[in-house]
């Protein structure tokens, strides 16, 4: 199975009215990120363990490691959760940043320094998420994105 099916499959799962936001939001990032490369991270571990919520990964960005090793990684995260929707933006380095700028004007959201939580599509502005992604999107455009 492609990675486009693995995507349809796990919006297909969710129940209504979290798929269809799910799908505009999806999407949505695909519009802002035409060209970026698409994940599904299932949630398993190398022995099939759950350990997190499957994710629909767009783009692309290296992680750089404390101990000088570097690995390729999605830099907005899409996801389901048990209360909602998640959308993680990947890569910013002022983890103070998102709260700050966001996290007031966005409605009723939970914003930290990498996630973007909240239970439905009508309870935040979708064009200050946009905004949000654009920011990490942007901040990212100079590490191989």
């Amino acid at each position: 199975m492609d990675v486009q099916e693995q995507i349809n499959d796990y919006i297909n799962s969710q129940p209504e009215p979290k798929r269809s936001e799910m799908q505009a939001l999806h999407e949505r990032i695909l519009q802002l990120l035409p060209t970026g490369k698409l994940w599904f991270l299932d949630g398993k571990d190398s022995d099939g363990k759950i350990i997190t919520n499957p994710t629909i990964g767009h783009g692309s960005y290296t992680i750089h490691y404390a101990n000088g090793t570097t690995r390729e990684f999605f830099q907005i995260g899409l996801l389901a959760n048990k209360t909602g929707i998640s959308v993680h933006i990947l890569g910013i380095k002022d983890k103070t940043y998102l709260p700050q700028t966001y996290g007031s004007i966005i409605g009723k959201a939970s914003v930290t320094g990498y996630c973007i939580r909240f239970k439905s599509l009508k309870d935040i502005n979708i064009d200050i998420l946009e905004a949000a992604i654009r920011y990490g999107v942007a901040a990212q455009s100079g590490d191989d994105s």
